[in-house]
Parts: C-alpha cells; sequence; structure tokens
C-alpha cells in the first residue's frame, strides 16, 4: 500500500516509517524537517499541515494515512495548535479521498475507573495537560465525523524511551481502558506500538473508533 506517515521523524512517527517500510510498504514520510536519511521504500516530504492546499496535494493517492502529529510538548500554545492542526490533517484527508485515517493520539483519555479518564486523575503530570486535554478534544470531534473511514490509537500509559523491550510483536487490544498486564501496568514499546498501527492498517478490525493496546 501507499502510506503517508504525518510527523514522520517524532518519537512515535519514526516508528511507524520503520515498520511500513520494513513490510514493503511505499512511505511518504512528512515532517516538518524531514530525514536526510535515504531509506528503501520511504520518500521522505517537507509538509506543512497549516497549509491546507499543501498537505492536500501530498496525501492524493494515498490509500492509508497515518498521523503522529504533536506540535511539541514544550510547546506554549500545544492546546490550540494540537486542534488547529489536526483539523486541518482531518480536512486534508477528507478532500484527497483516502480510504484510511489512522489517528494517534494519547493516552490520557482512557477511563481507569468509570467515568474517570487518566488526565482527571491526581497524579497526571501537570505539564502534559495542555496537549493530553487536546487530544481527548480532538477524540471528540473525530466521533463526529462521519464520512472518513476513521480510528483512534490511545498508546499505553507507559509509552516511552524508557520502555526498552523493542520490538516483540506481540500484545493485546482493548477499546477505552488499559491493558494491564498481571502487575496492572500498561506498557508498550514504540515498536511495538508500530506493529499495532499497521497490523491495524492491514487488516483493519477497528471502524470509527477507538482502541488501545498493551502487553
Amino acid at each position: 500500500m501507499k502510506i503517508a506517515i504525518i510527523g514522520a521523524t517524532g518519537f512515535v512517527g519514526a516508528a511507524l516509517v520503520t515498520e511500513f517500510a520494513a513490510r514493503g510498504h511505499q512511505v511518504t514520510a512528512i515532517s516538518r524537517n524531514p530525514a536526510t536519511e535515504a531509506h528503501e521504500n520511504v520518500t521522505n516530504v517537507k509538509g506543512d499541515i497549516f497549509d491546507a492546499n499543501h498537505i492536500l496535494e501530498i496525501l492524493k493517492g494515498h490509500d492509508v494515512v497515518v498521523s503522529a502529529y504533536n506540535p511539541g510538548w514544550a510547546n506554549p500554545d500545544i492546546y490550540e495548535d494540537y486542534l488547529r492542526g489536526a483539523r486541518f490533517i482531518q480536512e486534508a484527508v477528507k478532500k484527497a479521498g483516502i480510504g484510511r485515517f489512522i489517528v494517534v493520539g494519547g493516552a490520557g483519555s482512557l477511563y481507569v475507573a468509570p467515568g474517570l479518564q487518566l488526565i482527571d486523575t491526581p497524579k497526571f503530570p501537570e505539564e502534559f495537560k495542555p496537549g493530553a486535554n487536546a487530544v481527548r478534544k480532538y477524540l471528540n470531534i473525530l466521533k463526529e465525523e462521519k464520512e472518513l473511514d476513521w480510528v483512534f490509537f490511545s498508546p499505553a500509559i507507559e509509552m516511552h524511551k524508557g520502555i526498552t523491550t523493542g520490538r516483540t510483536g506481540s500484545y493485546r487490544l482493548g477499546f477505552d481502558s488499559p491493558v494491564f498486564d498481571a502487575g496492572h501496568r500498561n506498557t508498550l514499546s514504540v515498536e511495538d506500538l508500530a506493529v499495532v498501527i499497521a497490523d491495524e492498517a492491514e487488516t483493519p478490525r477497528f471502524r470509527r473508533q477507538r482502541f488501545t493496546a498493551g502487553y
């Protein structure tokens, strides 16, 4: 397939590029500052998501768009920039006539108890709240989308550079609540996140809903 990955040089995006390319898909890796290394099956493209016509032209002709867009956790305007950018991407995907739209969001909106989302728990880091709030709001916006064949993925609560299991190819799926292991931890390496997303792109199991994964 032809796969467009937005945010391709980020922590998540880079893993997605590696996984899709390794499976033989033709990858268009889109980012503000594209990678300079040449890889088989990968075309690096500079993209400005706030330029609607520009991003539309890049996306045309792809089978799947995967958005790992993040304006940066240190960005003081992350809330506004994320929502604005996410809406631009969604509209461009729609206008380009893409068959499948996969959004990699955050874990903050996962329900850790009935009626309680992770972001609203006392221990949720304050520095991540603006970005997590934006992603939570966008999930609700996306739920109103009736034209696109979309799916929203929430990573595990512990999905960061310190999770060093690498690529195991194994995971368990869930919906709106974290997938906990026997020790009540919800972990997933970024490499296995990419496996989850590539598997979903190749064999869709979720449509117009959110899902998650963990070990």
